[in-house]
């Protein structure tokens, strides 16, 4: 039986609305089948494991992005090796835009991302906020935006989701989130795989298919359908 080793980066610094249930849904998903995980907390100056078949980021306030953003960069060589090699990442606002190229504040200052996703981000006065459900090619997705940083694609990647106009990665373009082969983005918190459970088994599938692991049996996902379709009734303010 295949062991998976999900690797969960800044656990205490980036969990805002709950990205951590996105490492709590994969391990129960997998342990409702019978199958096994060993997660694995990556905080600032530990070492990443490269044998992780998935990794996590998360999303956090400012300050929080600010105390790891350097210590998120001196992975940038890892993490773009580990995104060629095919490993698995799942990563979520603060998280999806350091594995970018860039951002850029409002003042002006650039800050150099990892270069893992070819996306370029701009601070703003604008923000998204509110429940948010966007379609994918995995169903419909649900999830919950707040960020002021706007979000554009380069040809490196491709939209995870469409949107409607004034949400998503910048209110314009009416895209949500960013992939590049097993590497996904997006500003969805929620946790996010809680009310998308076909993404959370893609997310699995793929995981297991690099190590030419265990195959997935389906689960009974009435429950998580049922919390997207409420949430995707709640107001968005």
């Amino acid at each position: 039986m295949t062991t998976l080793r999900i690797a969960h980066l800044y656990p205490r610094e980036m969990n805002i609305y709950g990205d951590t249930g996105n490492l709590v849904v994969l391990l129960k998903r997998l342990e409702w089948r019978g199958l096994t995980a060993e997660a694995v907390a990556v905080g600032m100056g530990d070492k990443l494991p490269a044998d992780a078949d998935i990794v996590l980021g998360g999303g956090g306030q400012d300050a929080a992005q600010g105390d790891i953003g350097e210590d998120f960069i001196t992975r940038s060589a890892d993490l773009r090796s580990m995104a060629d090699d095919g490993v698995v990442m799942l990563a979520i606002c603060g998280a999806y835009q350091l594995l970018g190229r860039e951002f850029r504040t409002q003042t002006g200052r650039v800050i150099q991302g990892a270069g893992v996703l070819d996306i370029e981000t701009q601070g703003s006065a604008t923000r998204l906020i509110g429940n948010h459900a966007v379609d994918s090619e995995w169903g419909q997705l649900v999830g919950y935006e707040n960020h002021s940083g706007l979000t554009r694609l380069g040809p490196g990647v491709r939209a995870l989701a469409t949107t409607a106009s004034g949400r998503g990665n910048n209110g314009e373009d009416d895209t949500e989130g960013a992939v590049r082969n097993n590497v996904f983005g997006t500003y969805l918190h929620g946790p996010l795989l809680a009310k998308s459970p076909a993404f959370a088994d893609e997310l699995l599938r793929r995981a297991f298919e690099r190590r030419a692991g265990q195959v997935l049996e389906p689960l009974d996902d009435a429950l998580e359908l049922q919390a997207a379709a409420a949430a995707t009734k709640r107001p968005r303010t």
